[in-house]
């Protein structure tokens, strides 16, 4: 038995229903969590969310450890569950009209002033990517911030690589859209503030 540490530091155990996971399996799962974290906070807008989702998906790829079919590729499989809880998280929300936390905003006023400007700039594209539909957000994520070819996304996502191409593309025309939009409004209560 392994003993690694999660997301929280505490040790993790990686140990399935049989009571033992092999080390090439934890050792996949382990390499994996930093790109899955990079995946999920993309996602969900907020760390802790991505937090719990990342575990969530890790106890689950530990529980259905049978399932990975050896061969393919263990980032994807679990990206796929990590989507997967994701999207089942989305629809109980639903079901139940939740609202998404909001993300505080945590600017401190000693920060110089280009580091203000970059934290409210990164804030402005996660709110911007926040308000993309679920498809985009997913196609989004895969292919430009984790760096996944369109064939990989598309597997992942389940979808034909044509589906990723013109979700992606969407979403990169509604997210330029959003940001223009986005710095014309911050601008015009600058100029206004200054009259």
């Amino acid at each position: 038995m392994s003993v690694r540490q999660n997301l929280a530091g505490s040790p993790l155990r990686l140990v399935a229903g049989d009571g033992s996971v092999s080390n090439q399996f934890s050792d996949q799962l382990i390499a994996v969590l930093p790109r899955l974290r990079r995946f999920a906070r993309g996602l969900t807008g907020a760390a802790a969310e991505a937090d719990d989702l990342v575990q969530a998906a890790c106890e689950r790829a530990l529980a259905r450890k049978h399932q990975f079919e050896e061969g393919t590729r263990f980032d994807s499989w679990m990206f796929r569950i990590v989507q997967t809880i994701w999207i089942d998280q989305i629809r109980a929300r639903d079901v139940r009209k939740e609202d998404a936390e909001v993300p505080e905003e945590r600017l401190g006023s000693d920060e110089p002033v280009r580091r203000v400007e970059a934290r409210l700039a990164l804030e402005e594209v996660r709110r911007a990517v926040g308000l993309l539909p679920p498809d985009q957000r997913t196609a989004l994520l895969l292919v430009t911030v984790d760096g996944l070819s369109y064939k990989q996304a598309a597997e992942i996502a389940g979808v034909p690589v044509g589906t990723i191409m013109s979700r992606l593309a969407r979403a990169r025309i509604a997210l330029q859209a959003q940001l223009a939009a986005g710095s014309g409004v911050r601008r015009s209560r600058k100029d206004a503030k200054a009259q």
